[in-house]
């Protein structure tokens, strides 16, 4: 129940104070736990590097949405897992549960009757136990395979009631454990990318120039009048043409730029060949290339189209920075 006695406004003073008071309880809590990374802790992430099937990580209340966290990083960085609410799980989710999975029960602690009362199953089902509690002889502490002590001195709601700091160290221990394993099975940048292929890092590490390039690209042979290359221009919509030699190898590029350029200088946009004007030694790519790398060429070159080329030094299609841009890569 919410008190009616009336307390006095706290001075913006008293809100900095209350907010430093908070972190620096929660570092603390923080820098304790250095110390207990041992054996416990091993044998918790050798249960895991090992699990043929998944992680399977519980909590109640506040600890259960911690739990869910680190299962989500668990997941995310190659340990195939995912979180089990314990109050549903005693009314038919338990069966998400097989031998060949691995459980991570939080709780404080250690007595929250919802988890304590999934004991008993998962012993049955002969899951490997990895408990995270702040007590050591409790009830979830004693009947685990592995216990890391998670405990803290005190919360730093100043009724230690809220939990807070014993949070944050279950939440750090469990980035722990992920980073710990993410390690030992090499997990690499790629690897993160596949698990986030709708992310800026995802796009940035699978995006080839070939997933963006553009096949019906404008072309011309070097004998065209520039207003001949302006109505390939026009029609391809790329803001410029390749011009290619008789052996179809590219001899040059003509762009907006040039076009502008040309006009300036009152050529005649029938007259005036289109190889008379291009910009021969154009930057190119392959499109095995990732995006990425095209994108920092035209960003370095101050660019917007590059000319894709084949095993044969051939064009054979052309990556624009619009497509980069719809792409969600930039």
């Amino acid at each position: 129940m919410r008190s009616n006695t009336a307390q006095p406004p706290m001075k913006n003073s008293e809100f900095i104070t209350a907010g430093q008071r908070t972190i620096r309880i929660e570092q603390e809590a923080i820098g304790a736990l250095y110390q207990r990374i041992g054996s416990q802790f091993e044998q918790a992430c050798e249960f895991m590097l090992h699990c043929t099937g998944r992680v399977v990580v519980t909590g109640m209340g506040k600890s259960g949405h911690i739990a869910n966290k680190i299962a989500a990083t668990l997941a995310s960085t190659g340990t195939p897992a995912f979180f089990m609410h314990p109050g549903e799980a005693s009314h038919g989710d338990l069966g998400m549960l097989t031998p060949a999975d691995v459980v991570i029960a939080i709780s404080g602690s250690g007595s929250t009757q919802e988890v304590v009362t999934l004991l008993p199953l998962i012993k049955r089902i002969g899951s490997p136990l990895i408990a995270m509690t702040g007590n050591p002889k409790s009830v979830l502490a004693t009947a685990a395979d592995s216990h890391i002590d998670v405990g803290v001195d005190r919360e730093a709601c100043p009724l230690g009631l809220a939990p807070t700091s014993s949070t944050t160290a279950a939440l750090v221990m469990g980035d722990a454990l992920a980073v710990a394993l993410l390690e030992a099975r090499g997990f690499s940048e790629e690897d993160f990318a596949f698990s986030h292929p709708g992310g800026t890092l995802g796009k940035r590490l699978l995006l080839k120039v070939s997933d963006v390039m553009q096949t019906d690209f404008p072309q011309v042979k070097p004998d065209a009048s520039i207003s001949e290359a302006l109505m390939e221009i026009t029609q391809k919509g790329l803001g410029m043409t390749t011009i290619l030699d008789e052996n179809n190898q590219l001899a040059g590029i003509f762009t907006d730029g040039d076009l502008r350029r040309a006009l300036d200088k009152r050529h005649d946009l029938h007259e005036t060949k289109i190889s008379e004007l291009m910009t021969t030694h154009s930057k190119t790519v392959v499109k095995d290339m990732l995006a990425a790398q095209a994108l920092k060429i035209m960003e370095d070159n101050r660019i917007t189209a590059l000319v894709v080329i084949d095993e044969a030094t051939k064009p054979c299609a052309v990556v624009h920075l619009h497509a980069l841009i719809r792409s969600g890569l930039i």
